[in-house]
């Protein structure tokens, strides 16, 4: 698992034994990492999943650094439209997953 060390985010943990971590996956994330533009990541995310999905997985963005900055659960609903199941399953993750959101976050903060 991922840890933090100084506000570093050390996501180097060998996940290769992951049982999602699959040939297709392994194409998917290249895709992901050699996108430099943008509009064509947009494009491509449009394309593999349903408006509904790629709205999802922003919210969830947008909740955990709600979450990170402190927000109340009340405040982060009205102000995303997230359902209380949703900030309890990122909230959940932040505190025990795999420091996915926080080396997301840390990315946008760097920004």
């Amino acid at each position: 698992m991922a840890k933090e060390e100084d506000g570093v985010y050390d996501s180097s943990d060998n996940n290769a034994e992951h049982p999602l971590r699959t040939a297709a996956v392994e194409d998917l994330l290249t895709v992901l990492r050699k996108s430099e533009n943008g509009d064509d990541l947009f494009n491509f995310l449009l394309d593999v999943s349903t408006p509904r999905e790629l709205a999802e997985i922003a919210q969830r963005l947008q909740v955990a650094r709600m979450l990170k900055d402190g927000m109340a659960y009340v405040t982060i609903e009205k102000k995303t439209g997230a359902s209380a199941t949703t900030i309890a399953r990122v909230s959940k993750c932040l505190q025990y997953g795999n420091l996915g959101y926080a080396v997301a976050i840390s990315k946008l903060e760097q920004e």
